[in-house]
């Protein structure tokens, strides 16, 4: 929702950068009962609401802000066919390559985003978020935790009064449909490996949120059935107007076996009775598995639109308390979480491992 202060003309906002502010268990255990925590469930909630029964190709009303985010992602995913990926075709792991497109990103963010809000002195605030929103470069890895940093730049967006409950159907179906697009082709092309030791906390490797949505959409469906995702053909037809379907395609194409076997978790959900209940489960599920896992979320940031302060009150920084040199938080004497885990290559790579050519673009 807007929030006044933020679009009050008469007076003047202290916008600042985002940082680092849940170290502990207990900063998260606080964060869960702050008003951020608060704005983000209720935010995907509504977005949800708003796309509930609607199809991917159906018709929206694209305000203004909508096509300035359809543009901005359109110039990210027109970077990827600029940055070809290095030749590495012996390792599965990420391509260095995806370090000069983050890099491109980092350098631009501040200005697409003020293409975007047309508000110099937020757009280096919500410009964090956009630059977190597509991966590691260190690490070429993409997670749940890079995807709620986009979720967390479109809320910015409405906080400072951009967005209204008029754009949420565009912004799920068009902007968030085309954000997941431009994730997928820098996934394929860069073979971005799965955040965290196992790629445990997205239903895809990657993502999380495209299901939540994805059921939303069909849970007033008369037809569809959870178990409907077992059978190839709908899979195939259905996938062009539903999100979960599309994903389940995604998954069938960079993996071999049934889901049972690689994703059991979609394998159990598919049992469900009805679309309504997966879509009630997806949202306590995202709760529980992405807003309430520290590993996750010590890397969340905050600032003054989304504002939260951990036990620090401001990021952790210390030299020499970096032990696994990924810039993650070890404080306290916690054990190492387990984002710090072994590197996982790419399903995608592998799956293209036995084919002529190693890219899916040429």
């Amino acid at each position: 929702m807007v929030d006044p202060a933020l679009t009050d003309t008469d007076a003047s906002h202290d916008f600042r950068l985002p940082v680092r502010a849940i170290l502990t268990k207990e900063d998260l255990q606080q964060f869960e009962a702050s008003g951020t925590y608060n704005d983000l469930v209720t935010f995907i909630e509504r977005l949800s609401d708003a796309v509930r029964g609607r199809k991917l190709r159906d018709e929206t009303n694209k305000s203004e802000i909508v096509e300035r985010l359809l543009s901005l992602l359109d110039k990210l995913d027109a970077w990827v066919k600029d940055i070809p990926p290095i030749e590495n075709t012996k390792s599965r792991f990420g391509n260095p390559a995806f370090q000069t497109w983050h890099d491109r990103l980092a350098e631009n963010a501040e200005t697409l985003t003020n293409e975007v809000i047309h508000d110099e002195a937020a757009a280096k605030e919500l410009a964090v978020y956009l630059e977190h929103s597509f991966g590691d470069r260190k690490r070429i890895d993409y997670g749940t935790g890079h995807e709620a940093h986009f979720l967390a730049f479109l809320l910015c967006i409405e906080k400072i009064g951009l967005i209204q409950p008029a754009d949420y159907p565009a912004l799920v179906l068009n902007v968030f449909w085309k954000y997941i697009a431009v994730m997928r082709s820098l996934q394929f092309v860069y073979w971005l490996e799965p955040a965290g030791s196992h790629g445990v906390w997205g239903l895809d490797d990657y993502h999380f949120l495209p299901f939540l949505f994805g059921a939303s959409q069909l849970a007033d469906h008369k037809h569809l059935r959870p178990k409907s995702i077992h059978d190839q053909e709908m899979v195939d037809e259905f996938s062009k107007d539903y999100m979960y379907f599309a994903c389940i395609k995604f998954i069938n194409s960079v993996k071999t076996a049934s889901l049972r076997w690689h994703s059991p978790m979609l394998d159990d959900i598919s049992a469900a009775k009805s679309w309504a209940k997966i879509s009630t489960g997806m949202v306590k599920m995202y709760k529980a598995e992405v807003l309430g896992k520290l590993p996750i979320m010590q890397h969340f940031r905050f600032g003054s639109i989304l504002a939260f302060e951990g036990s620090q009150g401001h990021e952790h920084s210390a030299e020499g308390e970096d032990p696994c040199g990924e810039g993650h938080i070890h404080a306290f004497g916690q054990e190492f979480p387990e984002c710090c885990g072994i590197r996982v290559p790419s399903a995608i790579a592998a799956a293209q491992a036995s084919r002529p050519r190693p890219l899916p673009f040429d």
